[in-house]
């Protein structure tokens, strides 16, 4: 079973995609952060922007999703449900706190 679903035709398009499947012992994550750590992970085959698309999908603002996604990537049973998704977001969270640490002249170390 592929780990992302494949995108029908655009006329076929059901009213929500479904998601990929994960790890079934989610540890102490709630439903809801299950669903933002899913959508996170396969956001792009979304037919709409990512902002509408959290909307429409998961029923929450931008804001409260992104909020969610900050709280989530140094969650351990975060990590342990959706490794891959964690991973990627503390990568690209250390890039912008050295982009930001070179701005200012520091070193990045604290």
């Amino acid at each position: 079973m592929p780990l992302v679903p494949e995108l029908p035709e655009s006329s076929e398009l059901p009213q929500q995609l479904e998601l990929p499947e994960r790890d079934s012992s989610p540890g102490d994550l709630s439903e809801r952060d299950r669903a933002v750590l899913d959508f996170e992970g396969a956001w792009w085959l979304y037919p709409e922007p990512k902002d509408r698309a959290v909307k429409e999908y998961l029923g929450i603002s931008a804001t409260r999703y992104y909020q969610a996604l900050r709280r989530l990537v140094d969650d351990d049973a975060a990590l342990r449900y959706a490794p891959l998704t964690i991973r990627r977001l503390r990568r690209i969270r250390l890039a912008r706190e050295q982009q930001a640490a070179a701005r200012l002249g520091g070193d990045g170390l604290g």
